[in-house]
């Protein structure tokens, strides 16, 4: 499994009137997660769409909310990806709250598309290749 670990201190523009982070928020945080995961892997989003031609869109999204996250509060996006991508990929992400207590899950399904003709591909092979060498790999003892 490839889990990569991002922090994120709530803004007070992503609160609400009673305090709590916005449900809206969270598909921005799993982005957030997700394009650092891809960072740390030596992916980054702007060069595979300019350079490599690829589109990553959102096909489906799950959330689950634990407990409320507030202003000023340190977050921290766990962003998993569990299985080699073949048609989609999917990340799941758990945000931790400052005390290590789960605040809410998230899983994202993803597909491929072809920037020029917007037609669905199958994943790149070089995506297969970064994400292949850690399925099977216990991060947790890294």
């Amino acid at each position: 499994m490839f889990k990569h670990q991002t922090a994120w201190r709530v803004r007070y523009a992503e609160t609400d009137r009673m305090g709590y982070v916005y449900y809206g928020n969270y598909a921005m945080y799993y982005e957030t997660g997700r394009v650092e995961a891809l960072r740390s892997l030596g992916l980054i989003y702007q060069k595979l769409e300019d350079d490599l031609g690829v589109f990553m869109p959102v096909m489906s999204m799950q959330c689950k909310f634990i407990r409320p996250c507030y202003y000023d509060e340190l977050l921290s996006f766990e962003t998993s990806i569990l299985e080699v991508p073949d048609s989609t990929i999917q990340f799941h992400t758990d945000i931790l709250k400052e005390d290590g207590k789960l605040a809410n899950k998230g899983v994202v399904t993803l597909c491929f598309v072809e920037k020029e003709s917007k037609k669905r591909i199958p994943v790149p092979p070089f995506i297969v290749d970064l994400i292949k060498p850690w399925i099977g790999v216990d991060t947790e003892s890294i």
